[in-house]
């Protein structure tokens, strides 16, 4: 009878600690939009992570078992993606960064690390210079490979983009499968391409110009901020360090070789060890 009760206890208190996992709720942004985010764990330390173009906040799986151990971890959906509303004019950078204030605000956050995959580097850059104060340091997730390409003419972006005006879908599949390598799992390939594929165009196209327009401000709030700033990044195109630590004097990358753009979900063993050591860094003042 007590072995019963013993795996019966033991059984709730598992089914108790997944649901706390999924646990979601809602923060209300600065144009009224319901944003969707995952609170989990305890620390002094906040982790605060943030997806990439057209993806959300499952994107981190992989993660917030793991750091949900030391502290405290929060996913966040931008306005329009995953389980956040879409009931907005524009989608943006900066309405993606007033997003992730919200989600910050109204859990009353201190001492944030900011980890931003992708154009999510853009956003917790934009959320860092809205809540100074708040945030202790940035992390890119293969992106900041250089804060500003002059070579990226509107012009090129308008001809790059052209294509995803014509057939999103055709083109966001290619464009996805393009930023895996040859030896990349197929089952990950595939199903990242299919999610990114099925996003709303007009979301998706309005993000894709925000990013542009935000290239041009990158420096000029990393400047002011004077905030840590890192990275970690695949090999798959080079980081151009010596440029950004002409912006960002302590700027460093962590490299993860022969792996694709989506470093998180590729290899999360090794994305963990490289993104603990980062956040070591930004505690103990290391930059």
């Amino acid at each position: 009878m007590k072995t019963k009760l013993f795996f019966f206890i033991l059984t709730v208190a598992i089914c108790f600690s997944a649901c706390e996992q999924t646990h979601e709720d809602f923060a209300t942004s600065s144009d009224g939009l319901q944003i969707s985010y995952t609170d989990q764990g305890r620390g002094d330390i906040a982790l605060v992570f943030v997806h990439g173009w057209s993806c959300d906040k499952s994107y981190w799986k992989k993660q917030v078992p793991e750091f949900s151990k030391k502290y405290r971890v929060i996913t966040v959906d931008y306005g329009g993606h995953g389980n956040s509303g879409t009931d907005r004019e524009n989608f943006t950078i900066n309405s993606f960064g007033d997003d992730v204030v919200a989600v910050i605000d109204k859990l009353d956050l201190e001492n944030v690390i900011l980890i931003g995959h992708s154009m999510g580097g853009q956003v917790i850059i934009d959320a860092a210079s809205k809540m100074p104060d708040r945030v202790i340091g940035l992390v890119g997730v293969d992106t900041y490979q250089q804060f500003r390409d002059t070579t990226f003419t509107r012009e090129v972006f308008d001809g790059y983009t052209a294509p995803f005006y014509a057939d999103f879908k055709t083109s966001a599949d290619g464009f996805v499968r393009a930023m895996f390598p040859e030896n990349a799992d197929t089952a990950l390939v595939n199903q990242v391409a299919l999610d990114m594929a099925s996003a709303d165009s007009r979301i998706a196209m309005q993000a894709f110009e925000s990013m542009f327009e935000f290239g041009n401000i990158i420096e000029i709030l990393l400047t002011e901020m004077k905030k840590p700033v890192y990275a970690i990044n695949a090999d798959f195109w080079p980081s151009n360090e010596a440029y950004n630590k002409t912006i960002v004097p302590g700027f460093s990358v962590k490299y993860m070789n022969g792996y694709g753009h989506f470093i998180m979900l590729e290899n999360p063993e090794l994305f963990n060890k490289l993104l603990q050591e980062t956040i070591d860094d930004i505690h103990t003042g290391n930059y």
